[in-house]
């Protein structure tokens, strides 16, 4: 009876046995304004042992933040009888806009590729909803060319020890936002792996919103996307004529 009772409540034991994270972000709210020029979203935290629990060494901490979803469309082209037409094109649904992980160490140091996969730890490890051909060596090919451009447009990075562990408590994380971060609702995730297990995750949400002028642009353009664009020829248009007025006046 007693071996029963311990099968039956070992797994509540033991994640009463595990530790747990409390995170949280310096602001919870980023204003993009004509001016940004990016900035850094600081991340910290602690690990919370059970009690009779020493701290102990060998934990490691990841940090993965993700902007809101999209949908890319890539097209591939090729030259057929001397003419360059779309020869392929691959659909990525739901990708995330954004995102950035930062580690105490390189990740894949420390998490094996099965638990980095599920738990999408990593660039190379970010599963992506990919629709198109069925063929594998092209489905490669399109992931990894979006993957290039997302990393190219910093858009996607990653900081190996870029996060900082004291005492086997404290933690801290500097996550770089680019200058072209695009706005929306974020998610920071924190995780917790020792022994090459995730043991503890906790959550903390961002949004990053445009203000003043920019704002204003951005909401007509998607309220009123055909007086927008009326605005913005006009405006050229104005432009243009001041500019060769100028420079005819100068000849």
């Amino acid at each position: 009876m007693r071996a029963l009772l311990l099968g039956l409540f070992a797994p509540l034991l033991l994640g009463a046995a595990q530790p747990r994270l409390v995170t949280d972000v310096s602001e919870t709210t980023i204003e993009i304004a004509y001016s940004f020029t990016g900035a850094e979203l600081l991340l910290f935290g602690a690990i919370l042992y059970p009690p009779r629990h020493k701290p102990r060494p060998g934990t490691e901490v990841v940090v993965v933040v993700k902007g809101p979803p999209e949908t890319v469309v890539l097209r591939e082209k090729a030259k057929v009888g001397g003419i360059w037409i779309n020869h392929a094109t691959a659909r990525f649904r739901d990708a995330p806009t954004f995102y950035s992980v930062a580690s105490s160490r390189p990740v894949d140091a420390f998490v094996p590729f099965p638990v980095a996969w599920r738990h999408g730890l990593g660039v190379a490890n970010l599963p992506l909803h990919q629709e198109g051909s069925s063929d594998l060596a092209e489905r490669q090919r399109f992931r990894e060319g979006f993957l290039n451009l997302k990393l190219d447009s910093q858009l996607y990075s990653e900081h190996p020890d870029a996060v900082s562990i004291r005492e086997d408590v404290l933690y801290r994380a500097l996550i770089p936002l680019p200058p072209r971060v695009p706005t929306g609702r974020f998610t920071a995730e924190t995780f917790l792996v020792r022994n090459g297990q995730v043991i503890a995750a906790a959550t903390r949400h961002i949004v990053i919103d445009k203000t003043g002028l920019e704002r204003l642009v951005a909401g007509a353009a998607v309220r009123r996307p055909f007086l927008y664009g009326a605005l913005a020829v006009t405006l050229s248009l104005l432009l243009g004529l001041a500019a060769a007025l100028l420079f005819g006046r100068r000849r």
